[in-house]
């Protein structure tokens, strides 16, 4: 897919900040679609289909995480959250809602260009490499298909996020063997690792609810304490 194809949709009550992204993500052949409350946001993204989401969590009509609540209800398009609060909380939220990565405001706008060109990368390119791989990967009762992106436990299909997916094929390929949190969040999000453990962790966290019997007492994905995780061999 070319750059000048893709739409990225913004909601910031902020216009000045539109449209100064407006201008670094032009360079970058990538179209903003501007929204300056949760309400337009959503009307947005109806009816434009954008292929990525820039939500500012603090807005006016809706905020960001009622927004994303909706729209990860018919779609998984990745999600940035943009937030002035840097806190723990507003994070570990986003990311049990659905979001991809997030943004503390104020932020650089070379920073969430970059960061957006990594999403889509991930996103849409991501099939591209993947055909050059095994087709499924088959664990307990679990069946990843990679090709088609899909895990199914048994004959139920889950639905997963473009990071779950990522993290438990890393996982998969390997039984056995242990991923730092480092290893982890560099695989799955293309970026470089700053210490921010509570990413991976939520990942993690809403992996297990999905695949395992008992998520506090799990069977395949261990927590090795002091070391990181695994996908426990058969």
């Amino acid at each position: 897919m070319d750059d000048k194809s893709y739409k990225i949709l913004a909601a910031d009550d902020e216009e000045e900040l539109l449209e100064v992204l407006a201008l670094f993500l032009q360079k970058e052949n990538l179209q903003l679609l501007k929204a300056y409350n949760g309400i337009q946001a959503l009307e947005l993204y109806k009816r434009e289909q954008p292929h990525l989401l820039l939500l500012d969590i603090m807005m006016p009509e809706m905020n960001g995480f009622e927004v994303l609540r909706r729209i990860r209800q018919v779609s998984r398009v990745p999600a940035i959250m943009m937030t002035a609060r840097n806190q723990d909380y507003d994070k570990i939220l986003g990311l049990e809602l659905g979001a991809d990565d997030y943004i503390t405001k104020p932020y650089n706008p070379l920073e969430v260009a970059a960061r957006v060109k990594a999403q889509l990368r991930r996103t849409y390119d991501y099939d591209s490499y993947r055909r050059a791989e095994e087709e499924e990967i088959k664990r307990f009762s679990l069946t990843l298909k990679v090709k088609e992106g899909t895990l199914q436990k048994g004959e139920t299909q889950i639905s997963l996020t473009k990071t779950e997916f990522l993290i438990l094929e890393l996982l998969m390929r390997n039984p056995g063997r242990i991923y730092t949190k480092q290893q982890i969040f560099e695989h799955a999000w293309e970026d470089i690792y700053i210490g921010d453990d509570s990413t991976v962790m939520v990942h993690i966290s809403n992996l297990r609810a999905k695949i395992e019997d008992n998520p506090r007492q799990p069977e395949m994905l261990k927590t090795m304490k002091g070391l990181g995780y695994k996908f426990e061999k058969e």
